[in-house]
């Protein structure tokens, strides 16, 4: 059984050098929705804001690399703050 996004979320803060691939994608499809574009080992999520915002992922022998956890991070923590002030 695959643990649940929050368990995959926590152990990403923990440790961004230890990611499998397959659980990053996971959070960018409940987080972003499908990829955009899913081609070769790259992933590619459009963010919800304005302008051309987007992450690109990549399987490195099925880690995920990261530099890109890192990115997917950071886009939660903004998409989270900009529906916590949609919410006020």
């Amino acid at each position: 059984m695959a643990p649940p996004i929050t368990k995959i979320l926590s152990a990403m803060r923990r440790n961004p050098t230890d990611v499998r691939f397959a659980d990053l994608c996971k959070v960018c499809e409940r987080y972003f929705g499908p990829p955009r574009r899913s081609s070769g080992s790259h992933r590619i999520y459009r963010m919800p804001w304005a302008g051309d915002p987007r992450v690109n992922i990549q399987n490195s022998r099925g880690r995920a690399k990261a530099y890109q956890v890192r990115q997917v991070l950071q886009a939660i923590e903004r998409l989270e703050t900009i529906r916590d002030d949609k919410n006020r």
